[in-house]
């Protein structure tokens, strides 16, 4: 008979295909965080399911990228998918961004005005974006489905997430969070990270109505079952 807790353990895997809808649903509340809309919201300037549309088109591009199922991480309970997070060198994650949502666009059937315009709306988070250093090993998108919230999955998955860094020789890894994310940043301490730095913009404030990203958490190097962690925070 199974017992209740190995019922609850999360099990985790590595994202496939088929976990496209969720991975773009992963994105978006991650992006969030605290606040009622996340940086595709204001770049994409649609609807919300259209920006999901636009997500799972990113999962599966041929361009992989931070928003690709490959390299994400992926928790389940009971045989549920239930957490998220993505894994990858940080230089990598800066090199294909781009690419990947020019790819997107352009299947979505975006003229190359809608696409200008995506990155004219978006460039309101650069002055405050933060993401840890080309040797980093990188931590993002981390979010939990709301029915699944509390259970571990979270947890599970950052211990995934640096295990996998260490096996891939890196020394640090990064993370990043909005200012205000209260519960992520305590998650994030629990798993072993600490303060680094943090960034405000007045631009991003007003638009967002919260401070600006806070890069923070450092624990020392993956070697030692500790990792670096940058924090964008708002709030």
């Amino acid at each position: 008979m199974t017992s209740w807790c190995e019922i609850m353990t999360p099990e985790i895997r590595r994202g496939r295909t088929d976990d496209a809808e969720f991975i773009a649903r992963t994105i978006l509340l991650a992006q969030r965080g605290p606040r009622p809309l996340g940086w595709f919201d204001f770049a994409l300037d649609r609807t919300e399911p259209e920006v999901l549309a636009f997500l799972e088109r990113l999962a599966v591009a041929k361009q992989s990228s931070w928003y690709h199922v490959s390299q994400f991480l992926v928790a389940e309970i009971n045989g549920e998918r239930a957490a998220a997070l993505c894994v990858m060198p940080s230089r990598f994650a800066r090199e294909t961004v781009r690419p990947a949502i020019d790819e997107a666009a352009r299947r979505a059937g975006m003229s190359e005005a809608d696409l200008a315009a995506i990155y004219t709306r978006g460039a309101y988070a650069r002055p405050c974006w933060v993401q840890g250093n080309d040797e980093d090993w990188l931590i993002e998108h981390v979010a939990s489905a709301p029915a699944f919230r509390g259970r571990g999955a979270i947890q599970a998955l950052l211990v995934g997430g640096i295990a996998a860094g260490r096996a891939a020789g890196f020394a640090h890894a990064s993370i990043t969070f909005v200012i205000g994310n209260d519960k992520a940043e305590r998650c994030y301490a629990k798993a072993g990270f600490s303060f680094a730095e943090e960034k405000r913009d007045a631009t991003f404030e007003a638009l967002t109505h919260r401070h600006a990203w806070l890069p923070a958490l450092r624990p020392s190097d993956l070697a030692q079952s500790e990792c670096l962690i940058w924090v964008n925070r708002v709030g």
